[in-house]
């Protein structure tokens, strides 16, 4: 079978096959989902939030086990620990960094003098003038239709006016499964898209299959933007736990939230004070009202009980729009073979083309 290629600036800048991003999903990409699309030539990012140091370290080596195509590890920039993470990677030789909040001037260069390619993720124009003009190397631009924590301007609105600002690769993110979505991004000049939604339904993903049934399931009017489970804007699928919230007053969702806490007060061996302190660390000047405190400190376990123990009922499900059109499991390699094929197709069809 022939292997279709497009070479772009971020096929070149991390060395990858094709220009297309696994993205770092807490609790679902894991070594497994990683190393699978890395091996079929995407660039797979290990999602680290949700790990300890030790686990972080050990992750990294089961990929590289599994494959010895580039990969990258994603990081939260505003963890206590982000120096000690930016030291393993460097030490196992991970070849990007991604990060889901803006790096600081000083991380980025402590990356970039270590060889490590950085790619932060930002839903603004402002935010990717300010990481390159630090010396990101490249940047994803996430508009709305992108699945967690998301803005409200469209990708086709967003994605040409970070084009336009910034002189580095922009790799586009925010409702894109399949290789007609390829060929827009690059006509807008981004240099690859990036797929989370996509990726967590493919047969390679740990997501236990009655989540996956229940994505597949799901209609576009059944994904969501709400505001009730941390107080920011998060686009999930519509479950028991956020229509419960979205009806409750303030006091009902408190009860809820008390009931929901304590479920994974146990499963998180957080004590009940440290919850409160974490909750209110992530305020960061919002008005939040207690329940949402309460389950803003449990949002990785939130995911957790869903994506990993299956418990739908307990648990959220974040998920980008694409998921309402998304109706089968292909394996990492088939996926992207059959979007680069798409994109190739897609390209030879354009009105003047002489292909």
């Amino acid at each position: 079978m022939t292997e279709h290629r497009i070479e772009t600036p971020l096929t070149r800048l991390v060395g990858v096959r094709h220009p297309l991003v696994q993205t770092g999903m807490g609790w679902v990409a894991g070594p497994r989902l990683v190393s699978a699309a890395a091996e079929a030539g995407a660039l797979g990012i290990l999602a680290s939030a949700t790990m300890t140091t030790g686990q972080l370290r050990a992750a990294i080596r089961e990929v590289a086990s599994r494959t010895r195509a580039p990969f990258g590890v994603n990081l939260r920039a505003d963890a206590a620990d982000a120096g000690e993470r930016v030291r393993i990677l460097v030490e196992e030789g991970v070849r990007v960094a991604s990060f889901a909040l803006a790096p600081s001037r000083e991380l980025i260069a402590r990356l970039k003098d270590a060889g490590v390619v950085v790619i932060p993720s930002v839903g603004a124009r402002r935010h990717a003038e300010k990481v390159a003009a630090w010396g990101a190397d490249a940047v994803v631009v996430q508009g709305g239709e992108g699945g967690g924590h998301t803005g409200s301007v469209a990708t086709s609105v967003l994605l040409p006016q970070v084009v336009d600002a910034v002189d580095i690769p922009v790799i586009a993110a925010g409702g894109f499964f399949d290789g007609r979505g390829l060929v827009a991004a690059l006509a807008y000049g981004a240099a690859g898209i990036a797929m989370g939604t996509r990726f967590l339904l493919t047969s390679d993903s740990t997501v236990p299959p009655a989540v996956q049934a229940r994505y597949l399931a799901a209609a576009v009017g059944d994904i969501t933007v709400t505001t009730k489970v941390d107080g920011m804007p998060h686009r999930m699928l519509r479950s028991e736990l956020v229509e419960t919230l979205e009806r409750s007053g303030r006091t009902a969702a408190l009860l809820h939230a008390l009931r929901r806490a304590a479920a994974f007060r146990k499963l998180s061996g957080m004590s009940w004070a440290q919850m409160v302190r974490d909750g209110l660390a992530m305020k960061h000047g919002r008005d939040l009202t207690w329940s949402q405190v309460l389950l803003a400190a449990n949002t990785p376990v939130l995911l957790r009980a869903s994506m990993v123990e299956g418990r739908t009922d307990l648990g959220v499900m974040a998920s980008g729009q694409v998921a309402g059109v998304i109706e089968d499991l292909p394996s990492c390699a088939e996926l992207v073979e059959r979007i680069m094929s798409e994109a190739h197709t897609t390209l030879a069809g354009l009105p003047g083309s002489s292909s």
